[in-house]
C-alpha cells in the first residue's frame, strides 16, 4: 500500500517536535521541518521515487541523509529513529505538545522551569499562576491554555486535523465510493471548510445500500470497520480519520445534506424558524405533521422557511440567518476571482524554485501577475536579501517581464518588521518596488502594548503596502502574538494598508472571524499563497475558503482587480 506524502511528511514533522522537545541544534530540527514542508507542497508522489534515491536528492532542499530517511520511510511506512525517540520522550510531554497553545518549544520550557510532565501538571500551574511568570508566557497565553485544556478533556484527547490534510485523504475516496455510488457529498466541518476537521461524515444515494457498504469498507485505506450496517457505516482510516458513510433516498438528501453540514448552532437556528412555521426538521425533510414538505435539496428548504439559501462557509450562526431573512447574504468570492497571488518566494531565499519556474507556474494558473516576495536580510536562516541583493532581483524580474507575455511579475519583498517597528530595508530600495509586504519573524513575545505599537509604527512607512500573516499563528503549533487587532485594522485603513489571507493551509492568517471584522471595519484584504514550491500556488483554495467563512466578496480582496488598477490601490495616501 503506498504511503502518501501527507504521511511522510508528518513523520518527519513528528521527529522534529521531538527533537525540539528534547532541546536538539535548532538547524537539525529545522532540515526536518523543512524537508516535511517540501514534500507536503509536492505533487507527485514521494513513494514512487523511493526506489532511486537520487532522484529523491534532486528534490530542493534534500540532502544524502534525509533522502536515506525520506526511503526508509516510503519502504516501510515507519522510521527506526522516530520509535527511538518516543521511547526516550514520555507520552505525557507529547500530549501537552499537541496542545496549539503549547507546542514543542514550549514543553520544553515548561518541563524544565516548572517541572511540568503532563496535563494535569498543567493545569494546575496555569491555575495556580505559576506559568504567567515563565518569559514568553502572558495572561491572555494562560488563558488560553486553560480553555483549550478543557475542549481537549471534553473530547477524550481526540485531535482535529488540519482542512488540506483531510482533502488529501478524503479526495481519492470520494473518486472511489463515486464507482458504486450514485452521488457522494462530504459534509460535516469539511464542507463548511473549517480550518481543521474532525471526523468526517459523507453522505450518498444508491438503490443498493448493502453493496454500497460492502464497497465502502474494501477500500484499501480502512485499518478497522468500527460498525456497519445498511444505511450507516463506520471506519477507521489507517491515517486515523474516522469516516462515517450514510445512504439516503433521493427525496430526503438534500435534508441529509443540510443536517449533517451543520453547524450545530446554525441547525437549532432553522428549526426554530421552522417551529414558528408549525414544522418539524430532521436528516429526513422538512414536515407539516406527517406531510414531507421538502427535502430532496437544501434550497427547497430554506425557501419554505423564507431564506434564501446560505452557502455551507457560513453556516456558523454568526448572522447568516437575519442576512437570509432580509435578503442581504454576501455574494461571495469565488477562486475564480483572483486575478493574482501576491506572495511568492523563489530560491533567492528559501523559496525551492527558480524565478522562472514560479512565474511560468503562475502564467499556467491563468494569473495576471505574481509577486516576488523574497525574505530580507532578517530572516538570516533563509538567506534573506541585503539591498544589493534585493537590487539584481530587481533587474532580473524586469528582464523576466520581458520574456513573459501574458502575465507581470511584480518586483517585491518579505520586508521583516523590526522589534522597534522599523523596516529592515531602507526606503531607497523599497521605493523601487511595486510592492511591499511587512511581516514579523522575530520577537514575537511582546506585550499587547508593545506588539501593538511596533506594527503601527511600521505602517507609518510610505512603503508599507501588506501586513503578512497578521497575527503569525501556526494551526497546531502557536496561536500566534498578542496585539489589538481592531486596532490595527482601524490604523490600515486610514493609511490605505491592507491585511493578508495567508492561505498556507498550517497558517490561514487572518482567521475567518478577523476577516468578517475587517469587512465591517471597511479594510479590504489580499488572499496571497506565500508560496515556496510551484505546487503550493494551488493553496490559493483555501485562502479563499477562508475568506467565504469572512463573508468577503470580491470587492472585499485587492488581488481580485487587474493590475492597473491594483496598482493605483498600493499608492499610498
Amino acid at each position: 500500500m503506498p504511503v502518501h506524502n501527507k504521511e511522510i511528511a508528518k513523520i518527519l514533522n513528528e521527529i522534529a517536535d521531538l527533537l525540539d522537545i528534547k532541546g536538539e541544534n535548532e538547524f537539525r530540527v529545522r532540515s526536518y521541518r523543512n524537508a516535511a514542508r517540501t514534500i507536503s507542497g509536492m505533487t507527485e508522489s514521494i513513494t514512487q521515487m523511493a526506489d532511486n534515491k537520487k532522484q529523491i536528492q534532486s528534490i530542493p532542499g534534500i540532502g544524502e541523509s534525509m533522502a536515506e530517511k525520506i526511503e526508509e520511510i516510503s519502504r516501510t511506512g515507519t522510521i527506526s529513529q522516530l520509535d527511538k525517540l518516543r521511547d526516550q520522550i514520555p507520552a505525557s510531554l507529547v500530549e501537552i505538545m499537541k496542545l496549539e497553545q503549547v507546542g514543542p518549544s514550549r514543553t520544553r520550557i515548561l518541563n524544565e522551569e516548572l517541572n511540568i510532565e503532563s496535563i494535569d501538571d498543567l493545569k494546575k500551574a496555569a491555575e495556580k499562576g505559576e506559568i504567567e511568570k515563565v518569559e514568553g508566557f502572558g495572561k491572555k497565553t494562560v488563558e488560553n491554555i486553560l480553555r483549550e485544556i478543557e475542549e481537549y478533556s471534553k473530547k477524550g484527547g481526540s485531535k482535529r486535523v488540519k482542512l488540506h490534510e483531510a482533502g488529501e485523504v478524503i479526495g481519492p475516496m470520494i473518486d472511489y465510493l463515486g464507482k458504486k455510488i450514485d452521488d457522494v457529498t462530504v459534509a460535516g466541518s469539511y464542507r463548511r471548510k473549517k480550518e481543521t476537521v474532525g471526523d468526517i461524515d459523507i453522505l450518498g444515494i444508491s438503490k443498493d445500500p448493502v453493496r454500497a457498504m460492502e464497497h465502502f469498507v474494501n477500500y484499501e485505506e480502512v485499518e478497522r470497520v468500527l460498525a456497519k450496517g445498511e444505511t450507516k457505516t463506520s471506519v477507521k482510516l489507517r491515517t486515523g480519520l474516522q469516516v462515517d458513510l450514510r445512504i439516503f433516498d433521493k427525496q430526503s438528501y438534500g435534508a441529509a445534506i443540510l443536517y449533517f453540514t451543520g453547524s450545530k448552532s446554525h441547525n437549532i437556528a432553522l428549526r426554530k424558524i421552522g417551529q414558528e412555521k408549525d414544522y418539524k426538521i430532521n436528516e429526513y425533510g422538512l414536515y407539516k405533521g406527517n406531510k414531507r414538505l421538502a427535502g430532496k435539496s437544501e434550497k427547497e428548504i430554506y425557501e419554505k422557511l423564507g431564506l434564501g439559501y446560505i452557502e455551507p462557509e457560513l453556516r456558523e450562526d454568526r448572522g447568516e440567518i437575519d442576512a437570509a431573512k432580509k435578503g442581504l447574504l454576501p455574494d461571495l468570492i469565488t477562486p475564480g476571482d483572483i486575478k493574482g497571488d501576491l506572495q511568492a518566494h523563489t530560491t533567492a531565499t528559501d523559496g525551492k524554485y527558480s524565478l522562472e519556474e514560479m512565474s511560468e507556474a503562475a502564467e499556467k494558473m491563468g494569473y495576471e501577475y505574481l509577486a516576488i516576495t523574497d525574505h530580507s536580510k532578517k530572516v538570516a536562516m533563509a538567506g534573506g536579501l541585503d539591498e544589493k541583493r534585493l537590487a539584481v532581483q530587481i533587474r532580473e524580474i524586469d528582464e523576466m517581464n520581458r520574456k513573459m507575455k501574458n502575465i507581470r511579475i511584480l518586483r517585491a519583498v518579505e520586508v521583516d518588521i523590526l522589534e522597534d517597528g522599523s523596516l529592515d530595508l531602507p526606503d531607497e530600495i523599497l521605493k523601487e518596488l511595486d510592492l511591499v509586504v511587512c511581516a514579523v519573524h522575530y520577537n514575537m513575545n511582546l506585550s499587547k502594548r508593545k506588539q501593538t505599537r511596533r506594527i503601527l509604527r511600521a505602517m507609518e512607512n510610505p512603503y508599507f503596502n501588506i501586513l503578512a500573516h497578521p497575527t503569525g499563528r501556526m494551526i497546531g503549533k502557536r496561536s500566534g502574538y498578542d496585539m489589538d487587532m481592531e486596532e490595527i485594522m482601524k490604523e490600515a485603513k486610514n493609511k490605505g494598508c491592507f491585511l493578508e489571507i495567508n492561505s498556507n493551509p498550517d497558517r490561514l492568517d487572518l482567521n475567518d472571524q478577523y476577516a468578517k471584522q475587517a469587512k465591517e471595519i471597511g479594510l479590504k484584504l489580499t488572499i496571497s499563497t506565500d508560496a515556496h514550491y510551484t505546487g503550493n500556488l494551488e493553496y490559493m483554495k483555501y485562502g479563499v475558503a477562508q475568506a467565504r467563512r469572512g463573508w468577503l466578496e470580491k470587492e472585499d480582496v485587492i488581488n481580485t482587480r487587474p493590475w492597473k488598477e491594483l496598482k493605483k490601490l498600493l499608492k499610498r495616501k
